[in-house]
């Protein structure tokens, strides 16, 4: 989740519609100028017993934050807290209970993206070994209940543990306890904008069942695949699920400002501070008529703020964001932005993906996402048939599309490669959460501690 650092007070009061439009206008970029950003998130513990270290205990997150200095992140400061690091490779930030978050730099290719998560996780993995701490690739905590989780010291984290249960039965399980992988792609135009949105959201839950990665709750199966993914179900209707309206007709960049001005806001950020504005209209402050700071009318960033504070399965800002997956290992972290630049950064490939999908309904399409976190492959399409009957069809779009844009690393391979791990998942037909499973029920002999020897 993005961490501000500074108070933009120099920044134009918003007076017209324009100035709505501009964040996805400006996102628009020629082809030669499109870029992969990855996100990944991962589970921080102790070696020695497992628990979830604090942000201010000796060795804990704060500490951590602080020895990624010496690889040359600089800190990012709230309250007297450092709360980030912002460096060549992006920003590492901090998740409500100190999941680990890395956002990448925009890049060019697919072989860069992977070895800055290789990077990354070697500086992880070595501040680790000295300090006594382990990191997990999964999508949600296996065996920690929400009362034995740390809070991280960030103000909109305290303004939205508040405002969660008042809208959704699980939200402070989606701040708390889960864990994601999230691809961030440009486009050329809205017309180019409609087309991926489109066809990653109705194609995300394929995505979910493929990196499925969280069947473990308190210590024993929850009967998910990927219950981070459920999770989403029940945690806040006014800012989650399917985005229907993306596929009625008319659809661009003025239909989603209305749908964001519908959503509730969660906060403004003034002079280095968040003031709680949750379940308040960004219409009325627009209007003047914000009841936290009456008679004062947003800035830019807080338009760009409050786009941040809608978490759709695909959301739109100045790029659009892959919002699917669970988190994993080093693997499904380089496969994931694989699967969507080899759909969405090739037209042919983009209009074979689309020509898949354009003709499902909106009931089946959100039967499929209901149906996906529990059945995986399973989930039933729109029309009939499952997930599995398209997987392999949907992979090798992606790599005719990665063929095709022929970025090749110094050994001169393309970036079809990084899909393998999911080719081996769909000719199995298991999902990584169907592997932890069978471990759990086999070889762990019911000991979800041993899950801790999948570590990083």
């Amino acid at each position: 989740m993005s961490t501000r650092q500074v108070s933009d007070r120099n920044d134009p009061v918003i007076e017209s519609r324009e100035q709505l439009l501009a964040p996805m206008i400006k996102g628009e970029k020629p082809r030669e100028r499109w870029r992969i950003g990855t996100e990944h998130e991962k589970l921080v513990y102790c070696t020695k017993d497992h628990h979830a270290p604090s942000y201010d205990e000796p060795g804990g997150i704060r500490d951590l934050l602080v020895a990624m200095q010496d690889y040359g992140w600089e800190p990012v400061i709230e309250g007297g807290n450092i709360i980030a690091l912002s460096g060549s490779d992006g920003a590492v930030s901090l998740e409500p209970a100190g999941q680990l978050e890395l956002s990448g730099a925009p890049l060019e290719t697919l072989h860069q993206t992977c070895a800055e998560t290789g990077r990354h996780l070697d500086q992880v993995k070595a501040i680790g070994s000295k300090t006594g701490k382990g990191f997990l690739g999964l999508g949600m905590w296996p065996d920690k209940t929400r009362a034995e989780l740390p809070i991280m010291p960030k103000g909109r984290y305290a303004i939205m543990l508040r405002h969660m249960p008042r809208v959704g039965s699980m939200g402070l399980d989606m701040m708390l306890r889960t864990c994601t992988i999230q691809v961030n792609l440009d486009y050329s135009s809205e017309a180019d904008m409609v087309q991926k949105f489109r066809t990653s959201l109705a194609l995300q839950p394929l995505a979910t069942a493929l990196f499925a990665n969280s069947p473990f709750t308190e210590g024993k199966p929850n009967g998910f695949l990927s219950y981070r993914s459920h999770i989403w179900t029940d945690t806040d209707p006014a800012r989650t699920g399917m985005a229907s309206f993306v596929f009625e007709d008319g659809f661009g960049y003025d239909r989603y400002v209305e749908y964001m001005l519908d959503v509730p806001m969660y906060f403004v950020f003034r002079d280095g501070k968040y003031i709680d504005a949750s379940g308040l209209s960004f219409r009325d402050f627009l209007d003047g008529k914000l009841s936290v700071l009456p008679g004062e009318r947003p800035l830019a960033s807080d338009w760009v703020d409050h786009l941040s504070t809608a978490f759709p399965e695909v959301r739109l800002k100045s790029f659009l964001e892959m919002r699917g997956a669970d988190g994993g290992p080093w693997n499904k972290i380089c496969a994931l932005p694989a699967f969507w630049v080899g759909l969405l950064y090739d037209q042919g490939a983009l209009d074979a993906a689309w020509n898949l999908v354009k003709d499902w309904d909106m009931e089946g399409r959100e039967r499929l996402r209901a149906e996906v976190p529990r059945l995986g492959l399973d989930a039933p399409l729109p029309g009939g048939g499952t997930l599995k009957d398209i997987a392999a069809q949907v992979l090798a779009i992606s790599r005719a599309g990665l063929n095709s844009r022929a970025r090749l690393n110094s050994m001169g391979d393309t970036e079809a490669g990084f899909l393998n791990p999911l080719d081996e998942i769909v000719s199995s037909g298991k999902v990584p959460a169907q592997r932890l499973l069978d471990k759990f029920h086999g070889e762990w002999g019911g000991d979800i501690s041993r899950v801790y020897e999948l570590s990083f």
